[in-house]
Protein backbone atom coordinates (compact mmCIF):
# COMPACT_ATOMS: atom_id res chain seq x y z
CA UNK A 1 0.00 0.00 0.00
CA UNK A 2 1.32 3.30 -0.68
CA UNK A 3 0.46 7.12 0.83
CA UNK A 4 -2.47 7.36 -2.14
CA UNK A 5 -4.13 4.23 -1.48
CA UNK A 6 -4.04 4.91 2.50
CA UNK A 7 -5.77 8.89 2.25
CA UNK A 8 -8.12 7.05 -0.57
CA UNK A 9 -9.31 4.39 1.81
CA UNK A 10 -8.78 6.71 5.64
CA UNK A 11 -10.05 9.96 3.92
CA UNK A 12 -14.13 8.89 3.64
CA UNK A 13 -13.78 7.78 7.16
CA UNK A 14 -11.95 11.08 8.43
CA UNK A 15 -14.58 13.53 6.72
CA UNK A 16 -17.36 11.04 7.85
CA UNK A 17 -15.89 11.39 11.66
CA UNK A 18 -15.40 14.81 11.76
CA UNK A 19 -18.93 15.42 10.52
CA UNK A 20 -20.68 12.64 12.75
CA UNK A 21 -18.46 12.30 15.82
CA UNK A 22 -20.86 9.23 17.67
CA UNK A 23 -19.88 7.30 14.14
CA UNK A 24 -16.05 6.98 15.29
CA UNK A 25 -16.93 5.63 18.51
CA UNK A 26 -16.87 1.67 17.90
CA UNK A 27 -17.25 -1.18 20.43
CA UNK A 28 -14.81 -3.45 20.23
CA UNK A 29 -15.60 -7.26 21.92
CA UNK A 30 -13.96 -9.81 22.97
CA UNK A 31 -15.70 -13.22 24.38
CA UNK A 32 -14.26 -16.22 26.25
CA UNK A 33 -15.39 -19.13 28.07
CA UNK A 34 -14.33 -21.27 31.31
CA UNK A 35 -13.39 -24.49 31.28
CA UNK A 36 -15.59 -26.77 33.56
CA UNK A 37 -12.65 -28.54 34.68
CA UNK A 38 -9.10 -26.57 34.09
CA UNK A 39 -7.64 -23.33 35.13
CA UNK A 40 -8.29 -22.33 31.55
CA UNK A 41 -10.62 -19.67 28.94
CA UNK A 42 -11.24 -20.60 25.76
CA UNK A 43 -10.98 -16.78 23.75
CA UNK A 44 -12.39 -16.43 20.08
CA UNK A 45 -10.72 -14.57 17.67
CA UNK A 46 -10.80 -13.79 14.22
CA UNK A 47 -9.13 -16.57 13.64
CA UNK A 48 -8.82 -19.32 15.85
CA UNK A 49 -10.41 -20.06 19.31
CA UNK A 50 -7.30 -20.48 21.68
CA UNK A 51 -6.94 -21.29 25.14
CA UNK A 52 -5.46 -19.26 27.91
CA UNK A 53 -4.22 -20.66 31.14
CA UNK A 54 -2.02 -19.82 33.60
CA UNK A 55 2.06 -18.88 33.42
CA UNK A 56 4.50 -21.69 34.34
CA UNK A 57 5.25 -19.18 37.61
CA UNK A 58 1.73 -19.76 39.03
CA UNK A 59 1.23 -22.97 38.53
CA UNK A 60 0.79 -23.69 34.77
CA UNK A 61 2.07 -26.54 32.51
CA UNK A 62 3.55 -24.18 29.66
CA UNK A 63 1.26 -25.68 27.15
CA UNK A 64 -1.71 -22.74 27.34
CA UNK A 65 -1.19 -19.88 26.37
CA UNK A 66 -0.58 -16.93 29.12
CA UNK A 67 -3.13 -13.72 29.12
CA UNK A 68 0.03 -11.28 29.69
CA UNK A 69 1.99 -12.54 26.96
CA UNK A 70 -1.21 -12.14 24.50
CA UNK A 71 -1.53 -8.68 26.01
CA UNK A 72 2.53 -7.86 24.58
CA UNK A 73 1.30 -9.60 21.59
CA UNK A 74 -1.52 -7.13 21.27
CA UNK A 75 0.49 -4.39 21.91
CA UNK A 76 3.18 -5.92 19.37
CA UNK A 77 0.60 -5.73 16.62
CA UNK A 78 -0.75 -2.46 17.43
CA UNK A 79 2.41 -0.66 17.38
CA UNK A 80 3.46 -2.57 14.20
CA UNK A 81 0.67 -1.61 12.15
CA UNK A 82 0.59 1.67 13.62
CA UNK A 83 4.38 2.19 12.39
CA UNK A 84 3.70 0.40 9.30
CA UNK A 85 0.39 3.05 8.33
CA UNK A 86 2.23 6.15 9.83
CA UNK A 87 5.35 5.18 7.65
CA UNK A 88 3.16 5.10 4.44
CA UNK A 89 1.36 8.09 5.55
CA UNK A 90 4.58 10.04 5.51
CA UNK A 91 6.04 8.53 3.01
CA UNK A 92 8.90 6.98 4.83
CA UNK A 93 10.19 3.84 2.93
CA UNK A 94 10.51 0.77 5.57
CA UNK A 95 11.28 -2.35 3.84
CA UNK A 96 10.65 -4.72 7.17
CA UNK A 97 10.60 -4.59 10.65
CA UNK A 98 10.96 -6.57 13.98
CA UNK A 99 8.86 -5.40 16.93
CA UNK A 100 9.53 -7.12 20.82
CA UNK A 101 7.66 -6.32 23.75
CA UNK A 102 8.94 -7.02 26.99
CA UNK A 103 7.15 -6.69 30.59
CA UNK A 104 8.09 -7.47 33.66
CA UNK A 105 5.57 -9.22 36.19
CA UNK A 106 6.17 -10.56 40.03
CA UNK A 107 3.95 -13.30 40.39
CA UNK A 108 4.01 -12.34 44.19
CA UNK A 109 1.04 -10.02 43.63
CA UNK A 110 -0.72 -12.11 41.48
CA UNK A 111 -0.57 -15.16 43.70
CA UNK A 112 -1.31 -13.36 47.09
CA UNK A 113 2.58 -13.85 48.27
CA UNK A 114 3.12 -10.44 49.12
CA UNK A 115 0.40 -8.28 49.50
CA UNK A 116 2.73 -5.32 48.79
CA UNK A 117 3.94 -6.71 45.17
CA UNK A 118 1.82 -5.26 42.37
CA UNK A 119 -0.14 -7.37 40.26
CA UNK A 120 0.33 -7.26 36.87
CA UNK A 121 3.07 -5.47 35.21
CA UNK A 122 5.43 -3.19 36.74
CA UNK A 123 7.30 -2.02 33.69
CA UNK A 124 6.93 -2.66 29.36
CA UNK A 125 9.40 -1.97 27.48
CA UNK A 126 8.28 -1.74 23.27
CA UNK A 127 11.95 -2.16 20.99
CA UNK A 128 11.04 -1.36 16.84
CA UNK A 129 14.17 -1.70 14.45
CA UNK A 130 13.26 -0.89 11.01
CA UNK A 131 14.62 -1.73 7.94
CA UNK A 132 14.78 1.73 6.75
CA UNK A 133 16.84 5.01 4.82
CA UNK A 134 14.70 7.28 7.22
CA UNK A 135 17.28 9.97 8.70
CA UNK A 136 17.03 10.51 12.55
CA UNK A 137 14.79 13.30 12.07
CA UNK A 138 11.96 11.47 10.08
CA UNK A 139 12.87 8.52 12.54
CA UNK A 140 11.77 10.68 15.69
CA UNK A 141 8.59 11.71 13.81
CA UNK A 142 7.43 8.05 12.82
CA UNK A 143 7.93 7.61 16.14
CA UNK A 144 6.45 10.34 17.96
CA UNK A 145 3.18 9.81 15.36
CA UNK A 146 3.17 6.12 16.03
CA UNK A 147 3.11 6.27 20.26
CA UNK A 148 0.45 9.02 19.59
CA UNK A 149 -1.70 7.06 17.30
CA UNK A 150 -1.11 3.89 18.92
CA UNK A 151 -4.82 2.38 20.26
CA UNK A 152 -2.96 -0.63 22.53
CA UNK A 153 0.04 1.80 23.38
CA UNK A 154 -2.17 4.86 24.84
CA UNK A 155 -4.22 2.64 26.57
CA UNK A 156 -1.74 0.97 28.45
CA UNK A 157 -0.33 4.07 29.30
CA UNK A 158 -3.10 5.81 30.22
CA UNK A 159 -5.16 3.08 31.76
CA UNK A 160 -8.80 3.33 30.73
CA UNK A 161 -11.92 3.16 33.20
CA UNK A 162 -12.31 -0.58 33.77
CA UNK A 163 -14.46 -2.11 35.59
CA UNK A 164 -15.45 -5.94 36.59
CA UNK A 165 -19.20 -6.89 36.64
CA UNK A 166 -20.03 -10.71 37.68
CA UNK A 167 -23.63 -11.94 37.00
CA UNK A 168 -25.37 -15.57 37.20
CA UNK A 169 -26.61 -17.33 34.57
Amino acid sequence: MDAASLRQVQTPLKDRYRAEPGTAVVTLEATGELDSAAVACRVETATALVEAGLHPASGGDGTQLCSGDMLLQALVACAGVTVRAVAISLELPVRGGRLRAAGDVDFRGTLGVDRAAPVGFSSIQLDIELDTDADDEQLATLAKLSERYCVVYQTLRGGPDLAMRLHRT
